[in-house]
């Protein structure tokens, strides 16, 4: 078996879902359709945004889950919300430090999480 290589979000609005994680990533979906878009993340991980009205079998709900991404310093973390304070997306944690390192999370438009952070120095 091959080592995972996508997450893929249950979405309201597959291209409203794409217009807010092209604001939140600074970058267009490498893949669009009317219900699923996909970006290429860095690290090479893709992320999918499927309309949860057309997923096949049916989509049911799941326990909770986030989306984390890794900033270099505490400095970063306070930068990103900040900017994503200004961009206007509904924030769950204000920054904080926490013992593995300081972190925020932020909502998207259908509610998944994402935390941002920087890992504490040991």
């Amino acid at each position: 078996m091959s080592d995972s290589n996508m997450i893929i979000l249950y979405v309201d609005n597959a291209a409203a879902s794409a217009d807010f994680y092209k604001s939140v990533l600074g970058k267009p979906p490498c893949e669009s359709s009317p219900n699923f878009a996909a970006f290429q993340m860095n690290g090479g991980t893709m992320l999918g945004l499927w309309s949860r009205d057309t997923v096949a079998p049916a989509a049911t709900p799941a326990g909770g889950g986030e989306i984390a991404f890794t900033v270099p310093d505490a400095a970063s973390v306070d930068a990103v919300h900040a900017q994503w304070r200004r961009n206007g997306l509904e924030i769950a944690q204000a920054p904080t430090d926490m013992e593995f390192g300081r972190t925020f999370v932020a909502l998207d438009p259908d509610r998944h999480r994402l935390r941002v952070f920087a890992p504490a120095r040991r």
